[in-house]
């Protein structure tokens, strides 16, 4: 039997997004349960049994299942790891307490250190020393390794060991010879080498990178290996695909091998769903809005790409401060972040002053309004009251939400100590979410030198669709989209994401006195490797396609941009074309460049991948009547109006509404003003005109 059906899964914070393709009938159907954080392969399973049992597929006509998660993250934010040890070069087991030497917020004589993954005692230094040009200074000392090993393990009880040497970037060897005496002595156990998972100049990134990898790898082994086995306990006889932080999907072994590449797995599946549409529609400037239950995250969507960087920040103190946080050497999809989610509760703080988030219901207990035992007013509960959700449609009618729980709430949390309303009370709410995510957002744009207006917004999630047309009124945009299935658009991003191999190698060199034929032996390296890789996630030899480039600078800068290298054969006739090639990325970033000055390469990285699927989530029309009622709606600046209800399961493509409408589909909703005009394009994407929104 020929398997040609896809799932995609993505466990957020409140809800299980399932999305189920089949190439062969043109199918797709999706789902939504509440996540079980006590167990969440729980909810995969369910969620894939009713989306089987509803498109009449069998299990064994699944080819594959792609799945992303947000375990690695709250690993991390909670401290809930593993007990991680680290060896390292002698006289530098302090470089995670020593960081940067900078304090992230110089104001703030109370700020908090950066709290570090590995306590002291299990940090142990070796001698052994390599110079920064890889050559051997002092040799390794086989002995301390294997005494320091037996300290960690033995005495220090840590469950997963980081290995990071001085300069194992230029020269892996010291790295290599201690993993492998460790080894002989105690087999089973975990080993992350600072070599394999970051392998670029800065120590201190480098070997925080591998500590984190470490910290993480015993719980990420055994959710993937349970979920194997669950999974194959339900005759599933395809492949477990795991979506990667920069958007490609991997191998659950290169998963557990390197799990750190996991932590915004989850939010990466949006961003490459974003793509996906607006290549599809032509959209070349997209602002994606992904706004779930618990966060909402916006990244640059530009020529149907995410952008993309280079390192990230975990677990920061402050969102909104850099050097807070556990600074990774990883690609990750370029996102910012914030803690404004259907989830986020209300509440009045010590000024009595009305604040949302960035604490969250979750699903457990959730909303008032899910009546599964929530007492605190959230974002969900201010959209019931405004009139954007429909207390008996919620999830097409399968989940009733409880209006006067949430009124009852409403009054005695928030209400009574502002003396305010209950309706200017939810209207608050929704203003301070609003002006959270737009000022969010129109941080991320500027750091990038972008002016907001001339960008499309593209919501989805849950509550994107809910909040589109406010955020995109606050930001000055002229037209929003909402994909179909924009409540689950995220699962939808795992089916189209393309298998991909992110590598790099650091080599800082000056420009004019590159050793191209080092530079040339890098690259087959990282080559040969990434199409290996390749061709056991399922890709097609010849269909790889390889893109290489280079982080560089001017000489004594100290940060980078990355720089496409020239189409050809790696060697010193790219030379001319890799300088002209950085002054126009350095000039795109910074509006300038600086003509005479020399320039230095820092890493050379290379990307391959195998073209993605081009799917569709075009559903077939409901032989109902489009207009399912009327309903009193609130909308900022135009205050209650009378909106038509539709069903957006009836609407044929070319079809247009003027506002005030709401727009209703099985895991979301869609309202906009009286200054909006709707149309159903061909893609069945509503696209959304602003009238009177000013040009960019």
């Amino acid at each position: 039997m020929t398997k040609t059906t896809r799932i995609g899964v993505d466990i957020g914070g409140t809800f299980t997004d399932l999305v189920l393709h089949d190439d062969t009938r043109g199918v797709t159907w999706t789902g939504k349960r509440l996540t079980t954080p006590e167990a969440p392969g729980r909810a995969i399973l369910e969620g894939i049994e009713r989306l089987l049992k509803e498109s009449g597929t069998s299990i064994d006509q699944v080819h594959s299942v792609v799945h992303g998660t947000t375990l690695i993250t709250n690993t991390v934010l909670e401290r809930t790891g593993a007990r991680v040890g680290l060896i390292t070069t002698e006289g530098f087991r302090d470089v995670l307490e020593m960081g940067r030497e900078i304090r992230y917020d110089v104001d703030d004589l109370h700020a908090r250190p950066v709290p570090v993954i590995v306590p002291r005692q299990c940090r142990i230094g070796v001698p052994g020393r390599l110079r920064a040009d890889g050559a051997e200074h002092v040799a390794l000392d086989e002995d301390a390794v294997v005494e320091a090993a037996r300290v960690l393990v033995e005495e220090q009880n840590v469950e997963a060991l980081a290995i990071g040497m001085l300069h194992a970037y230029v020269n892996p060897a010291h790295e290599r010879r201690a993993q492998a005496l460790i080894l002989e002595r105690y087999p089973d156990l975990l080993i992350t080498l600072s070599s394999e998972v970051a392998p670029e100049i800065n120590e201190y990134e480098r070997i925080n990178t591998a500590c984190v990898n470490a910290y993480v790898q015993p719980r990420v082994h055994g959710y993937l290996n349970a979920l194997e086995s669950d999974l194959a306990a339900t005759g599933f006889t395809g492949e477990l695909y795991i979506m990667l932080s920069s958007g490609g999907i991997t191998t659950v072994r290169e998963a557990c091998a390197f799990p750190v590449a996991l932590l915004e797995s989850g939010p990466a599946a949006g961003a490459m769903a974003a793509s996906f549409i607006a290549a599809g529609i032509d959209e070349n400037k997209v602002i994606s809005f992904d706004m779930g239950g618990t966060t909402a995250k916006m990244c640059l969507v530009e020529s149907g790409k995410p952008h993309i960087k280079h390192e990230f920040e975990a677990g920061r103190l402050d969102k909104f401060k850099p050097g807070s946080g556990l600074p990774l050497k990883l690609t990750v999809v370029d996102m910012i972040e914030i803690g404004s989610g259907g989830g986020s509760i209300g509440s009045v703080d010590d000024l009595g002053l009305l604040k949302v988030g960035p604490r969250s219901a979750g699903s457990v207990p959730g909303p008032v309004a899910y009546g599964r035992g929530g007492g605190e007013p959230t974002v969900t509960d201010s959209d019931l009251m405004m009139g954007y959700l429909d207390a008996d449609f919620f999830l097409g009618g399968e989940m009733g939400l409880a209006m006067n729980e949430v009124e009852k709430a409403m009054e005695e949390r928030l209400a009574k100590p502002l003396n305010l309303e209950n309706r200017v009370v939810a209207a608050g709410i929704q203003e301070i979410v609003t002006e959270n995510m737009a000022a969010a957002t129109r941080m991320h744009l500027a750091e990038k030198g972008r002016d907001p207006r001339q960008y499309t917004l593209m919501a989805f999630g849950g509550a994107g669709p809910v909040h589109a047309y406010a955020l995109a009124k606050r930001l000055k945009l002229n037209r929003v989209i909402v994909p179909m299935g924009a409540g689950v658009i995220s699962a939808f991003g795992f089916l189209v994401a393309a298998p991909s191999v992110n590598d790099v190698r650091g080599y800082p060199a000056p420009l004019a006195r590159v050793d191209w034929d080092t530079v040339a032996g890098l690259y087959d390296d990282m080559e040969t490797r990434a199409r290996a890789l390749l061709l056991s996630a399922g890709g097609n030899g010849e269909d790889i396609v390889v893109h290489r480039s280079a982080d560089m600078r001017y000489v004594g800068q100290g940060f980078e941009v990355e720089v496409a290298l020239p189409e050809g054969p790696v060697g010193a006739a790219m030379q001319a074309g890799v300088r002209d090639n950085f002054e126009r990325a350095y000039r795109d970033r910074f509006a300038r460049s600086m003509a005479g000055y020399d320039v230095e390469a820092i890493n050379w990285r290379l990307h391959a991948r195998v073209p993605g699927r081009d799917i569709s989530l075009a559903y077939s029309l409901v032989d109902t009547p489009a207009v399912r009622g009327e309903r009193r709606v609130h909308f900022a600046g135009f205050g209650d109006c009378t909106a038509k209800v539709y069903d957006r399961y009836a609407l044929k493509p070319g079809t247009r509404i003027q506002g005030p409408a709401v727009f209703e589909e099985r895991e979301s909703s869609f309202g906009v003003g009286p200054d909006c005009s709707v149309v159903v394009d061909a893609n069945f994407n509503l696209v959304a005109d602003i009238e009177g929104a000013p040009a960019p």
